[in-house]
Parts: C-alpha cells; structure tokens; sequence
C-alpha cells in the first residue's frame, strides 16, 4: 500500500498515491524530518531545514549535500539510486534537487523540492 503524503483520508479511505509519486513523496518525507522526530524511528531523516540558516558557503553546502545523500541512500536505497543533489539555500528558503533512477522502472528522474 502506498499511502500519500502528506496522509489524507477520502470517502473514510486513505488516499493512496502511484509509485512515482509515491517514491517522490518518501524523498520528501526523508529530507524535512528532523532527525529526533520520529519517536519510533529517532535516526530517521537529514533535518535539512536546520541549514536554512546557515551562512551560505561552500563548505555548508557541500556538507548539506553529503548529509542528504547519505540520507537517502539510508532509507530509500532499495527503491532509488541517487546520482546527483544540489543544494541551494537563501535566507528562509532552501531548494533541493534530487536526481535518481527508480530500481524497479530504470527511470531517470530529477525533483526540486523547496521550503
């Protein structure tokens, strides 16, 4: 079952996404969750929003982009291969762009997410 997120119920019924959007919404879930958050999973996520921040240099970026990749590769390493991140953080904004291959369809994808 692949339950959409941010979780919603129709008609008494959660609402269940498709398996791109699914693998899309689990990348999401990965990179804004606190590391702590989750009381049965305290290591779960990178806390990316944590860096928003952070003055701007290349050290905290390249950081950042180790972090998230780890990250995913932790909890989402059976589903996708991440091949590139790129971090992009001004001022109360953050932007994050993701380029993986789903394992099971070989498709190559590329997704931006922002805060």
């Amino acid at each position: 079952m692949q339950i959409r997120y941010p979780v919603r119920i129709t008609d008494g019924r959660l609402v269940q996404s498709g398996t791109s959007a699914h693998i899309r919404e689990m990348i999401e879930q990965v990179l804004f969750t606190r590391p702590g958050e989750r009381v049965n999973r305290p290591d779960f996520g990178c806390g990316l929003d944590l860096v928003v921040f952070e003055p701007g240099n290349t050290e905290i970026v390249s950081a950042t982009q180790a972090v998230v990749r780890a990250a995913l590769q932790t909890w989402l390493g059976d589903l996708i291969v991440c091949e590139r991140v790129s971090v992009d953080a001004d001022g109360p904004r953050i932007d994050v762009l993701v380029q993986y291959v789903d394992i099971r369809s070989r498709d190559r994808r590329s997704e931006l997410f922002s805060r």
